[in-house]
């Protein structure tokens, strides 16, 4: 009995010790990561993933501090936004990978290189408290007289969805700086995050507001006064893309981790989650109209990397 216990307990450690580990930082909330992780070892059993979870500002601090100082870097980003991707992509950090699923996705979502790949999109639009009068359907109408002190939107200062949604914006022919000018003379409120915004219009603080669709959709799926509008012209996103680090040791797992989350199962499990899939073969969630109904406006990270400071500068001038 004691040779049959020994011999267990050697398969089991030998087993442990061919299990390739992975280390991601992430930025996604706390539950969708361990949903992430969980479904990507079930189908790979083989591979362990243990991940830190921040926002995407700490999680590049701690990256930065950790590899002035030699420590080990993560094998994979699963992070807010494609910006940050071209600045690491510019200092020679990510890894190229051309994923055999690139095919389902827009060529605007992901790296033509594989050096990133947006997993969802996280659009910002226009919602508001179900008791307004008033139903907007343009990004114009935050600045007309009736809504005077009524809108709420997350600063760019703060929020990086906000920066991109601002970056978007002013670099769009029929709307540019103009826009956030009449913003600020209409006294829309611009401060905090998205989670500022939400409240104020579930509370009737404020009657409308700049927001992330997940937001709003799920708040209002809870029976909360709130509906969401896409506007007319369009609205902007983040991606959430992966990429591989260009110093990992196990790339081929970090592969695997990069299909699984482009796949038609994690695109699924994108959807179960109540975002709206990247891919473009798998349906929308619950309480999203249909992804042909939805216009995406164009976006250029490349361009929003290179102005970031300078449209922080700009937009603090005129809401300061």
């Amino acid at each position: 009995m004691k040779k049959v216990t020994a011999f267990l307990l050697t398969l089991v450690s030998a087993s442990a010790s061919a299990q390739t580990t992975l280390m991601l930082y992430t930025s996604q909330p706390n539950q969708d990561a361990q949903q992430t992780v969980a479904a990507f070892e079930k189908q790979n059993p083989e591979i362990r993933v243990n991940w830190i979870r921040d926002g995407t500002t700490k999680l590049m601090a701690r990256f930065q501090t950790e590899r002035e100082a030699g420590v080990k870097s993560p094998d994979l980003l699963l992070i807010a936004d494609s910006v940050t991707m071209e600045s690491l992509k510019g200092e020679g950090l990510l890894y190229p990978y051309i994923s055999q699923y690139k095919s389902d996705y827009d060529l605007a979502l992901y790296d033509a290189k594989g050096y990133y790949y947006g997993t969802k999109m996280i659009t910002t639009g226009i919602a508001y408290n179900t008791q307004a009068s008033f139903k907007p359907d343009s990004w114009w109408d935050l600045t007309k007289p009736n809504l005077r002190n009524l809108t709420a939107m997350p600063s760019p200062l703060y929020s990086g969805a906000a920066l991109i949604h601002l970056a978007t914006l002013t670099e769009n022919n029929n709307i540019g700086w103009d826009y956030y000018q009449q913003l600020k003379d209409n006294q829309v409120q611009a401060q905090g995050g998205n989670g500022g915004v939400l409240n104020a219009l579930s509370s009737g603080t404020k009657a409308y507001g700049a927001l992330v669709d997940y937001l709003a959709i799920r708040e209002k799926a809870k029976g909360a006064p709130i509906e969401f509008v896409f506007p007319k012209e369009g609205v902007s996103m983040v991606t959430e893309p992966v990429a591989i680090l260009a110093d990992s040791k196990e790339k081929q797992a970090a592969q695997k981790f990069v299909d699984f989350l482009l796949s038609n199962q994690g695109q699924e499990l994108v959807k179960s989650q109540g975002y709206l899939p990247a891919s473009n073969i798998v349906g929308t969630p619950a309480g999203f109209p249909p992804r042909s109904e939805i216009k995406m406006m164009a976006f250029n990270p490349e361009s929003a990397l290179q102005n970031a400071n300078n449209n922080k500068d700009r937009f603090a001038k005129i809401f300061n």
